[in-house]
């Protein structure tokens, strides 16, 4: 799909109680979907994807989460309660009405899949679809917290610490992230990845100390009221109960580190309908990409198809499929499952 840069939708900003409001663009005629960006990015990291979304037939709804953009920065509390993802979900949940959408599917990415699996959770009437990118529950990251995830995701334990993350990363903010990576012209950060807009909005982000200190919440809240609620959830037998999609990037970590995240979430829902990794999954989005996501997301009843394959049936499949790819020789690798 051709276009400006989300051309056709309307930005602005919605209160959304408690004093918060959220800066917001959203656009298009039908089932409604809200897209939910992840750290250190802004709702202007769906810029390629909600386009299409709306092409497809959709009502898409890409909101700056609390704390990010140019959303509400609320004062943070010991406990770290305004910046929990149960904060979040409800603003979530009060967004979605304010544009007059009792029921909708959510789709979060990074830091955003656990507002979304935590709106999934605590507004189960709200949510007719769930899907998470690059995640699984922060209890089970932390229950498999070995050597090898302190080493590649220390920024969690880190993030979590007072004071020292906001000076080290106001001091050079795009160095910290790597906006201005060197390196091939798709390097993580780079303008002509991630569009000039998405990329300036980026840059505006992370250069407000306001906002880092509210993403940094975040992460504090993540390892102290985030985890005590799903503990909670996981020890009251609580799942997300609509149809759940579970991506992640082929080019990240997560599977190297926990094995099938699916396996995962079989514990968490009781309508898992498949996913897998996909290279159209990356922390920065370079191009818009046709996959079975958007087709997911589009069967809104029970009367249009969904992806094939559900739970753990559809999993050992895949994984019996890949193992016969391997073993074959290169000219009769054709099974899709990569």
């Amino acid at each position: 799909m051709t276009g400006g840069f989300f051309e056709g939708f309307t930005e602005g900003r919605i209160d959304v109680g408690d004093g918060v409001v959220l800066r917001v663009r959203h656009a298009g005629d039908g089932p409604p979907v809200v897209l939910l960006h992840g750290h250190p990015r802004t709702h202007t990291t769906w810029h390629r994807v909600a386009p299409r979304l709306v092409a497809a037939g959709h009502t898409v709804v890409c909101p700056d989460l609390r704390g990010y953009g140019r959303s509400s920065k609320p004062p943070t509390t010991e406990e770290h309660a305004p910046y929990s993802k149960r904060a979040m979900a409800g603003d979530v949940v009060a967004l979605m009405a304010a544009l007059g959408h009792d029921r909708f599917a959510v789709v979060g990415h990074d830091r955003g899949s656990y507002v979304a699996m935590r709106t999934a959770l605590d507004h189960p009437a709200a949510v007719t679809h769930l899907a998470v990118l690059d995640c699984i529950p922060i209890v089970e990251h932390l229950d498999r917290a070995d050597a090898r995830f302190a080493a590649a995701w220390w920024h969690w334990f880190f993030f979590a610490q007072p004071e020292k993350p906001e000076r080290a990363i106001n001091a050079d903010p795009a160095a910290w992230y790597g906006s201005h990576a060197p390196g091939k012209a798709d390097a993580p950060g780079k303008a002509e990845a991630m569009g000039a807009e998405n990329h300036a909005d980026h840059l505006a982000a992370i250069s407000d100390p306001e906002t880092v200190r509210a993403m940094l919440e975040d992460y504090r809240a993540g390892l102290t009221v985030d985890r005590a609620a799903e503990e909670a959830d996981r020890a009251a037998g609580r799942r997300v109960t609509c149809p759940t999609l579970v991506l992640w990037s082929a080019r990240d970590d997560l599977a190297e580190l926990h094995g099938d995240p699916r396996e995962i979430w079989t514990g968490w829902t009781t309508d898992l309908r498949g996913g897998g990794p996909s290279t159209a999954v990356t922390t920065w989005p370079r191009r818009p990409r046709t996959s079975w996501s958007a087709r997911w997301l589009r069967s809104c009843g029970c009367d249009h198809p969904v992806p094939p394959g559900k739970g753990r049936p559809a999993i050992r499949e895949e994984k019996a499929c890949r193992r016969r790819r391997r073993a074959a020789p290169p000219s009769c690798r054709s099974c899709p499952a990569r």
